[in-house]
C-alpha cells in the first residue's frame, strides 16, 4: 500500500493495470486483482465525465458512416476529430483535435472559448497543411462538423466524409479514448489560471502523448513511431 500510494501520488492518472505493471518492474510480483483490491481499500479511483458537445443542426446534411467493417491498417487512411471541454478556474474552454485513426497520432489541436466552428476548421486546415490528407475523415454529427465550412474543406481536398450514427459514441471510439487520456493524465492533475497557461501545458502533453508515451494498444510503440516509422519519429521529435 505504501508503494502504491507513492506511485499514485506521482502519477494519479494510473489505474490498477499500470500500477501493477510498475510494481512488477520494481520486483514486486503481484497480480492485477490484488492491486485492484488494495486500491479499493485506499479509495484510489478516477472518473472522466463528458458533457454533450455534439449538438446537431437539422438543416445540415448528415453523411453515412463509412468505417463499419473497414480494415484500417495504415496511416492517413482515416482521420477523425471531436470536441471536449476543459474546466478552468474562471469557467471552461473547448478543445478539438484531429487524430490519425491507425496510429492514434494527434495531427493538430486547437482551443477556443466558444463553440463556433472556426477552431475546428482551423485544426483541420493545420492538419492538412502539415501532414497531407487522409482518404476518409470521420466525425460525429455535431454542428461544427456538419457545417459548410468544415465539410467544404474536406470536399476541396477530395476527402470522403464519414459521420457517426446519432448517439453512437463508439463509432469514433479512438478520439474518445484520447479525451480520456488528456483528462486523466493532464487536466485533472492541474489548475489553469489562463488560456495561455492551458495552451502551453497542452503543448507539452501532446508532445509527450505523440512521441514519448508508449501505448498498450500499439504494442508498446508511440503514435509517432507508428505514424512516421521509428527512425522518422526520432527525427520529427
Amino acid at each position: 500500500m505504501r508503494l502504491i500510494d507513492e506511485e499514485y501520488m506521482r502519477h494519479p492518472f494510473y489505474g490498477a493495470r499500470k500500477i501493477r505493471r510498475w510494481l512488477n518492474s520494481h520486483g514486486h510480483q503481484v497480480n492485477r486483482k490484488r492491486v485492484q483490491r488494495v486500491m479499493r481499500i485506499m479509495g484510489v479511483a478516477s472518473i472522466v465525465p463528458k458533457p454533450n458537445t455534439s449538438k446537431g443542426n437539422k438543416a445540415h446534411k448528415v453523411y453515412p458512416y463509412l468505417l463499419r467493417g473497414l480494415d484500417i491498417n495504415r496511416s492517413d487512411q482515416v482521420w477523425c476529430s471531436d470536441i471536449t471541454y476543459i474546466r478552468m478556474r474562471g469557467g471552461f474552454v473547448y478543445l478539438t483535435a484531429v487524430m490519425d485513426w491507425h496510429s492514434r497520432f494527434v495531427l493538430s489541436w486547437e482551443v477556443s472559448v466558444t463553440m463556433d466552428d472556426d477552431f475546428c476548421v482551423s485544426a483541420l486546415q493545420s492538419a492538412i497543411r502539415r501532414h497531407g490528407r487522409p482518404d476518409i475523415f470521420n466525425t460525429d454529427q455535431g454542428v461544427q462538423f456538419t457545417g459548410k465550412a468544415f465539410t467544404g474543406g474536406l470536399k476541396e481536398n477530395d476527402i470522403r466524409i464519414s459521420m457517426d450514427g446519432k448517439g453512437r459514441w463508439m463509432d469514433n471510439v479512438f478520439i474518445e479514448r484520447l479525451w480520456r487520456s488528456v483528462k486523466y493524465e493532464e487536466v485533472y492533475i492541474r489548475e489553469y489560471d489562463s488560456v495561455t497557461e492551458l495552451v502551453q501545458s497542452l503543448k507539452q502533453y501532446f508532445n509527450l502523448y505523440n512521441f514519448e508515451r508508449p501505448h498498450q494498444s500499439l504494442e508498446g510503440k508511440t503514435p509517432a513511431e507508428l505514424y512516421f516509422g521509428t527512425a522518422a519519429a526520432l527525427k520529427a521529435a
